[in-house]
């Protein structure tokens, strides 16, 4: 089919459900302006690596977000994935808790690799990236990052799958 062909697309709601379907890392990306000090993040399981060399990733997160505005403002993100039991930091910074976005930062202990941008200190992979492409899709911007700073710990991680977190489960 050619691009812009006048296929009708799929509603948002069966767009939703097939997407609950499919299962994905969670991960909190976060931003801090050096300037003010304002730092903000979110909660998203759109990531994924771009390419090794030079070493990229990609993240999409909703124009309307608190913190997409703040990652564009930075320049930069880190990736923060999270672990296994840590779907209390991942519902704080998707607002499922009802905690206001002032206490965000408040769970869980914090640094900063390369760019300044949080990063958890018990998450399974801290990625600090500076933004090399900014592309807006849809209700979302696309941002592909040039990773910079790194860490790594060992556990397992924290997915979301059929509405809810989950963990890997051993196949049969």
């Amino acid at each position: 089919m050619a691009e812009g062909s006048e296929l009708a697309s799929i509603s948002e709601d069966a767009f939703k459900q097939g997407m609950r379907q499919l299962a994905a890392s969670v991960n909190v990306i976060t931003a801090r302006d050096n300037d003010s000090g304002e730092q903000n993040g979110l909660t998203a399981t759109a990531a994924c690596s771009v390419s090794a060399e030079p070493p990229q990733l990609l993240i999409c997160a909703n124009s309307q977000a608190g913190a997409h505005d703040l990652i564009v403002k930075a320049g930069g993100f880190c990736l923060n994935v999270l672990a296994l039991g840590q779907d209390d930091v991942a519902k704080r910074f998707a607002g499922m808790d009802g905690a206001d976005r002032s206490e965000r930062f408040d769970l869980g202990s914090w640094s900063e690799l390369t760019t300044g941008a949080p990063a958890l200190d018990d998450a399974l992979a801290n990625l600090d990236c500076v933004i090399a492409q900014h592309i807006v899709a849809g209700t979302h911007s696309v941002f592909i990052g040039r990773i910079v700073g790194s860490r790594t710990a060992p556990g397992m991680p924290l997915l979301y799958g059929d509405a809810r977190f989950t963990g890997l489960a051993a196949a049969q």
